[in-house]
């Protein structure tokens, strides 16, 4: 990933925050049809190596699962938020225009080696463990168990798991710190005026521009 010093981020709990608050993840692989890809949630476990460790479920009979078992390296890339800047909110444009618009956003790249799970058991803890961090915070959360057992043992029957333990990861979070402060300044505000997403990249750029782009 091509990371200017400016927006390279290479903390790892930041990176790690970053896959928990937005888990669907697009899983790249390339395999004997080509590359393929596919959003699919993650959960990380933090824990496991040194850089942490994904785990996730798909469909069986999703092509991309031959490309897994084959065990070539495989690419998950978490998407942030995103949102186009145009030019108007910069202090330079007023001083002397010479500004172009750009597009802020925030991802993580995650590289290694898919390893195939096909244990039922190890399926179950997946997605009893996705559905509990999803549905946690639910006045009434669902439960796998909630659903009649053999529904759920049907339903396992038709996904196949994959563990990928982390061996190399990028963070970019492209926010303006390659900006002025008066220009920072000026698209924070302007973000703040738009949807609940720019909102949420103006809160970002704020934070970046208060640590110094650190």
């Amino acid at each position: 990933m091509y990371r200017p010093p400016a927006f390279r981020e290479d903390r790892l709990d930041v990176m790690h925050a970053l896959i928990r608050k937005h888990p669907l993840a697009m899983l790249v692989t390339s395999g004997e049809h080509g590359l393929m890809a596919n959003l699919i949630p993650f959960e990380l476990d933090a824990d496991a190596g040194p850089n942490g460790t994904l785990r996730a479920h798909l469909a069986r009979a999703n092509e991309q699962v031959a490309a897994l078992q084959a065990g070539a390296e495989a690419l998950v890339i978490f998407q942030g938020p995103n949102t186009y800047i145009t030019p108007s909110w910069y202090a330079a444009k007023r001083e002397h225009g010479k500004v172009v618009p750009t597009w802020n956003y925030v991802v993580v790249q995650a590289w290694g080696t898919p390893q195939v799970q096909d244990d039922p058991e190890w399926l179950r803890r997946q997605i009893g463990s996705l559905t509990r961090t999803q549905e946690g915070g639910r006045a009434q959360p669902w439960a796998v168990e909630d659903a009649p057992e053999p529904f759920i043992a049907g339903q396992v029957k038709g996904i196949i798991g994959v563990e990928i333990p982390i061996t190399r990861i990028e963070g970019k979070w492209k926010v303006s710190q390659n900006r002025a402060e008066a220009d920072r300044t000026g698209v924070a505000e302007g973000l703040q005026g738009e949807g609940p997403e720019a909102q949420a990249m103006a809160r970002i750029v704020h934070e970046r521009g208060k640590s110094g782009g650190a």
